[in-house]
């Protein structure tokens, strides 16, 4: 080994240098304040939901005069309905929908992913495209379908298209991660006698766990946090979901229960916050992971 080769190595084998102390400390504080900008919003709204009417928009400040948490019993129990019947149509169309969302993409995925069929890229890029759809071109066809059905002013629009792999990103993404999957697993398996759907249910749902589980957590969070799509189809109060239910106490006529609407909004995040909480890392996994060879 030359000298220049021995040099060159000694180098790479150096400890990294360390970072300056005041350095670190300059990042750490310019890292907090911004979470602090950030963070802002949300602490003025939960501040707002233990403030008096008359104190929200006076003050600028985090700390109420006084702690007032009646606006949680108003928000919960003064409108035509209790706030728990928005919960609850919330949870049972995002529960559907995760379920349509994992069982059905899942299917198209593995089937693009390691099944031959007639004219299968170019479904592959038909699908694809949909991608590049904004959702407002297809609404009026799809309304005017469902509104055919006998489905509008029902939840049915809203859950049974997720049972017919109607998201192309969670099929893309699933595809991906299928991909990465050595074909000697299902090679060996149909050695043994394994139909194409025991290979799906046996080796390639086990082994998919952290896409699976990305695909259902963001369907979660996009169908809880879904305004538009109620809007379009649900009329009736007891099928309103949350995001209809905070839409109530805005009241154009001026007298808005600001309160309370910050209270039920406080309650709406718990969900949301919880799914991020028990399953960050296996979002972490499916999409770190989805595309890269295993």
């Amino acid at each position: 080994m030359t000298d220049a080769k021995l040099t060159h190595f000694a180098e790479d084998m150096k400890p990294p240098r360390e970072r300056p102390w005041f350095l670190s400390v300059l990042i750490h504080v310019a890292l907090v304040a911004a979470s602090i900008v950030m963070l802002y919003p949300l602490l003025w709204m939960l501040s707002g939901s233990i403030k008096d009417q008359n104190e929200i928009f006076g003050t600028a400040s985090l700390i109420p005069s006084q702690f007032d948490f009646s606006a949680y019993a108003r928000g919960w129990f003064g409108g035509q309905v209790t706030f728990g019947t928005f919960v609850w149509n919330s949870v049972v169309i995002a529960v559907l929908s995760v379920l349509g969302n994992v069982v059905s993409c899942s299917l198209a995925a593995y089937a693009f992913a390691r099944l031959n069929f007639w004219g299968k890229n170019f479904w592959f890029a038909l699908m694809l495209g949909t991608l590049m759809l904004p959702y407002h071109v297809t609404l009026i066809p799809q309304y005017i379908l469902f509104l055919k059905l006998g489905w509008v002013k029902t939840m049915l629009p809203l859950v049974v298209p997720k049972f017919l792999a109607v998201d192309a990103f969670f099929i893309f993404l699933m595809v991906q991660f299928f991909r990465g999957i050595p074909r000697e697993l299902d090679e060996a398996a149909m050695m043994d006698g394994c139909s194409p759907w025991r290979i799906y249910w046996r080796i390639m749902l086990p082994l998919s766990l952290p896409v699976l589980a990305t695909a259902a957590i963001f369907s979660f969070i996009w169908t809880w946090d879904d305004f538009f799509g109620p809007l379009i189809y649900l009329s009736d109060i007891n099928t309103y979901t949350v995001q209809l239910g905070l839409r109530s106490f805005v009241d154009s006529t001026g007298s808005s229960d600001w309160s309370s609407l910050f209270a039920m909004s406080s309650l709406s995040l718990i969900p949301v916050f919880l799914i991020f909480l028990f399953f960050q890392r296996l979002l972490i996994d499916g999409i770190a992971t989805a595309g890269l060879k295993r």
